[in-house]
């Protein structure tokens, strides 16, 4: 991505095969390429069915780290409703060569759900409840914590109240966020993904594929992981999930969810300049809210 930040942490080819020479000499000899140089991670492809995950800066390197002690328990929770994430299969030790963790995790196969429609991704909408079923339990005491995501309404307050009035055509996002502070607050100490949008959900053959991108993974209130329903669904769509969580989340909890939905919206709207499809993420998840 040509807008991403300057890399303060790269390796050429020679030296990421060094790095598999020394944990798994058996991958080293495989086909390896530059896939993508992101914001947070260099991704080399290595052969057709792994991933070479390389933090590229300092504000990276929780995210890997968080991945490497979350995604084996959560892994195996989604995969019992048939989705799939990426689990690392080597967590590559910080040394002289390269002074941060990484990872080898295996390649998915799918388009992000920013590629389909949202009539198109109401079809598996219930299946996404599901995977945030099992997803959404009690996490250990050592789990990450992040300290924006999943947390009160009240401690993004600050940050919103400016959205907010730069963005005053969107009259109803004001009283979205305004019920959602007067909410009760959640309690829960349950895993949350911390980055459900469209562009970290992978869909193959019509159907949700997988979960990827855990580097924000926290423990907190499930809500933020709902709002994903407006980001991603059409009104039926939105109806159709979230009568398949049944009984699981109270009202307190969808009140602080559209909150959670305006919130990232309007994020997006202001921060996505360089990324269109982000920026009109933002704009019909809005929109998806008013018309709510």
């Amino acid at each position: 991505m040509a807008d991403s930040p300057s890399a303060e942490y790269s390796l050429d080819e020679n030296g990421v095969r060094e790095l598999l020479r020394r944990t798994s000499p058996d991958l080293a000899a495989l086909p390896l390429r530059l896939f993508a140089d992101g914001w947070d991670n260099s991704i080399w492809r290595l052969g057709s069915e792994l991933v070479v995950r390389l933090p590229r800066r300092e504000l990276a390197v929780p995210l890997i780290t968080n991945e490497q002690r979350a995604l084996p328990a959560i892994g195996q929770a989604l995969a019992a409703t048939g989705i799939r994430t990426p689990v690392p299969l080597i967590v590559g030790e910080p040394g002289e060569q390269f002074p941060h963790p990484w990872s080898v995790v295996p390649w998915i196969t799918g388009t992000t759900a920013l590629a389909t429609s949202r009539a198109e991704n109401s079809a598996w909408a219930s299946r996404l409840a599901d995977a945030l079923g099992a997803l959404h339990v009690r996490a250990p005491a050592d789990a990450p914590y992040n300290p924006v995501r999943g947390r009160p309404l009240s401690t993004r307050d600050d940050a919103m109240r400016p959205r907010l009035d730069l963005f005053g055509n969107h009259a109803a996002l004001r009283d979205v966020w305004a019920a959602g502070l007067a909410a009760s607050v959640g309690s829960e100490r349950v895993w949350v993904h911390g980055d459900l949008h469209p562009g970290n959900i992978l869909v193959a053959e019509g159907s949700l594929a997988a979960l990827i991108d855990f580097g924000d993974v926290t423990v907190g209130d499930p809500a933020y992981d709902l709002a994903s329903s407006w980001m991603l669904f059409d009104s039926s769509g939105r109806d159709m999930f979230r009568s398949a969580t049944g009984a699981r989340y109270d009202e307190a909890t969808w009140v602080r969810a559209r909150a959670w939905a305006a919130y990232i919206a309007l994020v997006l709207l202001t921060q996505s300049d360089d990324r269109p499809e982000y920026f009109a993420v933002g704009a019909s998840t809005a929109d998806a809210l008013d018309a709510d």
